[in-house]
């Protein structure tokens, strides 16, 4: 059914129509249940409004089963605007607007503006900080203190093909991630207190970089901030036997930072063999590849 269709058929339907088949929802027979979802989903995305009132039923199994369908549709919508934004996009889109996008094909209810003012709020009492400190080495210290010291910001090294590692609201809400979701983060700080900090994809690993004419430190975000030199990430490569390619030590542009997220991500999906997961995660990277 295509869209117009859908919102013909979904107009026909009265109040008392929609409340009979929603209510529906809850009969004990599956067959009924999986016939009703099926109709329900087919009206498309206008069934998130009907369902919302029923999210506080004092039916646990309508309440449950409606929050399902309105995750269900939030997410084909989010896919859809995730794909053509990646579609879309040249080889410098928002990387934060990317990341958000991609959070919200999981999590599509995700408050985004009350994260993005949670970000606001970290970079003012950063600003607060950072002016009493010292040249380059001095400011990411004291980011590096609030982030991973006070915030308690690290690595999640138990469960590190966890797919929330990956997801930013996931990342912030549970202070923990993968080597690209933390420097993500701290990347979105600092362009915020306007500093040159950019992302370093390595091989197996990916740290953030600040330069200027004068300085250049890296920055281990999954190791609490750790500071590295350009000869440290050598050695690094050097280390893993990885070819010295002059790439590796090239800041990514937002557009291939998007890929290695969705990269991360379509691994640990194929980790836990989720296929499904993996699959949507697929048509992300061939978009962003293209």
């Amino acid at each position: 059914m295509n869209p117009s269709a859908e919102a013909r058929a979904a107009a026909q339907l009265s109040d008392t129509q929609k409340a009979a088949l929603i209510s529906l929802l809850a009969d004990d027979d599956p067959a009924v249940y999986i016939s009703v979802r099926q109709q329900l989903l087919s009206f498309g995305p206008v069934v998130r409004d009907w369902l919302r009132p029923y999210l506080i039923s004092n039916d646990p199994v309508l309440r449950r089963r409606a929050a399902q369908i309105i995750e269900q549709l939030g997410r084909q919508l989010a896919d859809t605007r995730f794909l053509s934004f990646c579609l879309r996009s040249g080889e410098d889109p928002d990387l934060e607007q990317g990341a958000w996008l991609l959070a919200q094909t999981r999590y599509p209810e995700v408050n985004v503006e009350a994260y993005r003012a949670l970000l606001d709020e970290y970079a003012l009492r950063l600003h607060e900080r950072v002016v009493f400190a010292h040249g380059a080495r001095g400011v990411l210290t004291v980011i590096n203190q609030y982030l991973f010291e006070k915030l308690g910001f690290a690595g999640d090294e138990e469960n590190y093909y966890d797919p929330d590692n990956t997801y930013l609201n996931k990342v912030i809400d549970r202070r923990k991630g993968n080597p690209v979701s933390l420097c993500v983060l701290y990347m979105l700080i600092a362009r915020r207190l306007h500093l040159p900090v950019t992302g370093i994809g390595l091989p197996g690993h990916f740290v953030c970089r600040f330069q200027t004419s004068c300085e250049e430190i890296y920055i281990d975000c999954f190791n609490r901030g750790k500071f590295m030199t350009r000869a440290d990430c050598i050695h690094y490569l050097v280390r893993g036997k990885y070819n010295l390619h002059e790439e590796y030590l090239v800041p990514l542009t937002p557009r291939r930072l998007l890929l290695r997220m969705c990269g991360n991500l379509h691994r640990s999906y194929f980790h836990l063999e989720q296929a499904e997961e993996a699959k949507r995660v697929h048509r992300y990277l061939v978009a962003l590849a293209s």
